[in-house]
C-alpha cells in the first residue's frame, strides 16, 4: 500500500496565481500513477473567454494532450474546490482514480452535493473521492477573494 502524499499545496499556490489574474480562486493538480505531477492550473475563464476554463478541465485538457489519450487511469486530481457538475463529469469520463478536494460547493458542487454525478447509474466510472483535505485553507481563499469584490 502506497503512502498517502497530498499534492493539495501545490493546488492552493494556483488557486492563488487565478486570484491573482482575478480569477474565482481555484486550483488543481493532476498526479501520475507515478506520484509525478502530470499538470496544474488555476480557473482561466475570464483570460481565455471560456466558461469551460475551470482547473480540472485545463489539467485534465493538458494531461490528456501529453499522453495521447482521453482517459488517465491511476492518476489523482487535486482540487482546492469540489467540482461542478461539469468538472465531476469529465473527471469520470477521464478515469481519474482519485479526486481529492478541499472546500465543499453546496451552491455549485456535483460530487458531494447538486446531482451527485458520480452516484448516478449513467456514470460509467466513478473514482475514489477523499474530501475535506486543507478545507479551512481553501475556504478562506474563496471567502476572502469573494468579500474583496463586495
Amino acid at each position: 500500500m502506497s503512502r498517502f502524499t497530498s499534492h493539495m499545496t501545490l493546488a492552493l499556490d494556483e488557486a492563488r496565481a487565478a486570484a491573482a489574474r482575478g480569477e474565482v480562486p481555484v486550483g488543481a493538480v493532476l498526479v501520475d500513477p507515478a506520484g509525478h505531477v502530470a499538470a496544474r492550473a488555476g480557473n482561466r475563464t475570464r483570460e481565455l473567454s471560456d466558461p469551460t476554463a475551470h482547473a480540472e478541465i485545463l489539467v485534465l485538457r493538458a494531461a490528456c494532450a501529453a499522453a495521447g489519450s482521453e482517459r488517465l487511469p491511476g492518476h489523482a486530481l487535486y482540487v482546492t474546490l469540489e467540482p461542478c457538475p461539469m468538472c465531476a463529469a469529465a473527471i469520470g469520463f477521464a478515469r481519474i482514480a482519485r479526486l481529492v478536494y478541499g472546500a465543499a460547493d453546496p451552491k455549485s458542487g456535483g460530487v458531494a452535493h447538486g446531482p451527485r454525478v458520480f452516484a448516478h447509474p449513467q456514470a460509467h466510472h466513478a473514482p475514489e473521492v477523499v474530501d475535506g483535505i486543507a478545507a479551512a485553507d481553501c475556504e478562506a481563499l474563496l471567502r476572502d477573494f469573494f468579500a474583496a469584490r463586495r
